[in-house]
């Protein structure tokens, strides 16, 4: 753990500051411009463009003798939209894939980058170009004139962004649906880019080339785990991204001589790996826990129903190994539910010879009643959904609910009793339908 003094020491130190405050900056832009990138799956995109930059960079150094920010800049996005362009012709006059255009194009442009670098160390003046920091970003070497540049072009982004925000927002999610309402989709999928490019290229100083499209994808990659929504997606990604801004410049000053650019990204993907496994709702261990109590609740219900239809049936009793022998369950799984439907009060087990005998309490009849009778309605609305229609499922999941709607109870009763599904038998303590008439 760093120490009060190193803190201030960090803090107190005006080139650490001009750094920090760069990387921080750089995260928040590249955080909401790579959230729609995320959605728009051009992530790949990134990594092109990225790549793509180095040769306007060599051009721009060529032509001005200066590393200057600004044509550095201009240099970079010129390259980056004609290497746009150049996807978007290949992908549209050809037949060629899309994932095979981006191959190319960042091959040739990241390979013709090098041949103009190389050039450019072999000139008298080459050797002080510092050219080379863009293959792997030095954050190290910000001075005042790059924040300022960075910071202005970030703000930029931002509040463009925010203009055009319901456009990129039906570019993401319904581009026909957009296009139908009249809205230019094509020219805002090219703006969308154009702004991917200039977030990739005021990276490149910190980051370089290689490791830039980890700062443009992570975050939103990160912030897509914790929410559902676009606008709480944008505000996680862009803190996300000036939290790994932070954490790897503070990382850097620690005294081992580890470059910032690599310790951001490393700090990115830290942050991914917690969201990845930590998020409520779509976390792993939440997906896990989910898995578990639908598989424990499942088990629980096959054994109730296998009870409740040899009861129908007029059929003998059940024991555990007939259950076992007709379910796929494992022999923990099974014993588990066993367990948790004795705790529950609903079976009770007789040991009658090598065998253990299952047997229903009455409360344990009524719930064996209303899970087999749940889920053969639930049978028939299926056979049945477009005709009789209602809101079972889920609109967003599509996975079925647990409450059946009670307007279309009575067609479910009819449809049960057309098919012959209706049970057959019921306790004494379920109370008689209103409509349909299946009381057995």
């Amino acid at each position: 753990m760093p120490s009060i003094e190193t803190i201030l020491r960090f803090l107190s130190d005006p080139n650490t500051l001009w750094v920090l405050s760069g990387t921080m900056l750089l995260g928040l832009s590249s955080g909401v411009i790579g959230a729609f990138a995320f959605l728009r799956k051009r992530s790949l995109m990134g990594d092109v463009l990225a790549h793509a930059a180095l040769p306007g960079i060599c051009i721009a150094f060529m032509l001005t003798g200066a590393k200057s920010p600004i044509f550095f800049l201009i240099g970079a996005i010129l390259s980056g939209v004609l290497a746009s362009i150049a996807i978007n012709v290949i992908t549209r006059f050809s037949r060629i894939k899309e994932d095979t255009a981006l191959g190319l194009i960042l091959s040739v442009f990241f390979g013709f980058g090098i041949v103009l670098l190389t050039q450019i160390q072999h000139q008298g003046s080459g050797n002080q170009s510092g050219l080379d920091k863009f293959l792997f970003g030095q954050s190290a070497s910000l001075v005042g004139e790059d924040v300022w540049v960075m910071g202005s072009v970030a703000v930029l982004l931002l509040v463009v962004t925010f203009l055009f925000f319901k456009e990129f927002k039906l570019l993401c999610f319904d581009a026909g649906f957009g296009r139908s309402l009249g809205f230019p989709m094509t020219a805002l999928d090219l703006f969308l880019m154009l702004l991917l490019v200039v977030a990739v290229v005021i990276g490149l100083q910190a980051a370089g080339v290689v490791l830039v499209v980890a700062l443009i994808v992570t975050p939103a990659a990160a912030a897509r785990y914790w929410t559902e929504r676009l606008d709480i997606m944008l505000i996680l990604s862009a803190i996300l991204g000036g939290l790994s801004g932070a954490l790897g410049t503070g990382l850097s000053t620690m005294g081992y001589n580890l470059p910032t650019g690599p310790l951001i990204v490393v700090a990115a993907s830290f942050i991914f790996f917690i969201s990845m496994v930590f998020a409520p709702q779509r976390g792993l261990l939440a997906k896990a826990l989910r898995l578990a109590r639908v598989r424990r609740e499942t088990a629980q219900e096959s054994i109730l129903h296998m009870l409740y239809e040899a009861r129908e049936r007029g059929a003998g009793p059940v024991t555990v190994r007939d259950v076992a022998t007709r379910f796929t369950l494992s022999s923990w799984r099974l014993q588990q539910a066993v367990r948790n439907l004795v705790k529950k009060g609903w079976i009770r087990i007789e040991s009658r010879g090598e065998d253990r005998v299952l047997t229903a309490t009455e409360n344990g009849w009524q719930a064996a009643y209303n899970s087999v009778l749940h889920a053969r309605l639930t049978e028939v609305w299926m056979m049945h959904e477009n005709e009789v229609g209602g809101a079972i499922r889920d609109p967003d999941s599509g996975a079925l609910r647990e409450e059946i709607p009670e307007d279309i109870l009575p067609t479910l009763w009819k449809l049960l009793i057309l098919h012959g599904r209706e049970p057959q038998w019921k306790p004494s303590l379920v109370q008689k339908p209103e409509q349909g008439g299946v009381e057995g």
